[in-house]
């Protein structure tokens, strides 16, 4: 099934469910309010959602609307935890190369991870609101899954069972703030702004064959100023899978219903299927010629990220946004 969080002035807001063609939904106010109470007893909610879903897909459903995703927040517009892994090593790799840094046998051993900010995620048509240009404005598309809880220790297959939805998120990343936190050696905060999200979160049995392995087997679009500028494969390449993630994050501690969970930049060896990141892009044409050629986001800029199954039908729904200056 598919599930979205509408905007209703309150700042969890109203869980509806979505139909697979993403042209129709239901509010599921008489279920569970939000999609965070649906998480913290799935067993008993999800089969409700479900039976609205049926009746959303054969048309039969009393109360149907137009979806709009202009009216979505978030799946989840602030929840528990946002932890970001970097499962396509190839990025790592060629973002090191490119100023120069080896690269540790054990970054193909253990996935890297950060805690990112999730008391604020943002909807799939808000504005990416900054202050400067300067700060090196970047998108970065990527999968995520949202799980149930999950016990410390837990195995990948344990953690296999615990994914309750996948979406795609927008990581907005400030590139030019990123190596000054970095060498103080406790990580991001300041360059990592709000995350974005797609209108829906889907149950994997909605990617069909596409979901196997614990990966996500379709190519992830992203278009830069009505430009596409990648659409490299989310299934190759992937060196951790988001089972292994989840259970990397669940190592010393329990992770509780409603944690998010991100795949990093999507990327592939093949340089001919794009970019889902500007720095990658950079890093080549540093690697290739000694300077980066392509600049960072500008004030203006839009940015659309997808994932189209193999009847070219959109699973998600887009992430579209623009890039405008805050107002001091």
């Amino acid at each position: 099934m598919k599930l979205a969080t509408l905007k209703d002035g309150t700042r969890d807001g109203q869980l509806a469910v979505v139909a697979r063609d993403l042209k129709t939904a239901q509010l599921a106010d008489g279920v569970a309010r939000s999609l965070q109470r649906a998480l913290d007893d799935w067993a008993f909610i999800a089969p409700q959602l479900e039976a609205i879903y049926h009746d959303l897909n054969q048309g039969r459903a009393r109360r149907a609307f137009d979806f709009d995703p202009a009216n979505c927040m978030a799946p989840l517009p602030r929840a528990f935890q946002w932890a970001d892994g970097s499962a396509y090593v190839n990025h790592v790799e060629l973002v090191r190369k490119a100023r120069g840094a080896e690269m540790p046998d054990a970054f193909w051993e253990q996935p890297l991870m950060y805690q990112g900010g999730s008391d604020e995620l943002l909807g799939p048509t808000d504005d990416i609101e900054l202050f400067h240009e300067q700060w090196g404005i970047d998108f970065e598309a990527e999968v995520a899954v949202i799980t149930d809880d999950v016990p410390m220790g837990a195995t990948p297959d344990q953690a296999h069972q615990r994914i309750r939805l996948l979406m795609l998120v927008n990581d907005v990343s400030l590139r030019n703030l990123i190596p000054e936190e970095l060498a103080k050696g406790f990580g991001f905060l300041q360059s990592k702004p709000a995350t974005s999200c797609s209108p829906v979160a889907v149950t994997p049995d909605e990617l069909d064959d596409a979901w196997k392995g614990g990966k996500v087997h379709l190519p992830l679009r992203s278009t830069w100023n009505g430009k596409l500028v990648g659409q490299p494969h989310a299934g190759v390449d992937m060196v951790f899978n988001f089972p292994h993630l989840i259970a990397h994050l669940a190592a010393t501690r329990n992770v509780r219903a409603g944690t998010i969970v991100g795949s990093g930049t999507v990327s592939n060896k093949d340089a001919k299927r794009g970019y889902s990141c500007i720095a990658e892009q950079r890093a080549l044409e540093m690697i290739a010629g000694g300077a980066p050629l392509t600049p960072f986001m500008a004030f203006g800029d839009t940015i659309r990220i997808e994932m189209l199954n193999g009847d070219a039908k959109s699973v998600f729904g887009a992430i579209d946004q623009k890039v405008v200056q805050k107002a001091s």
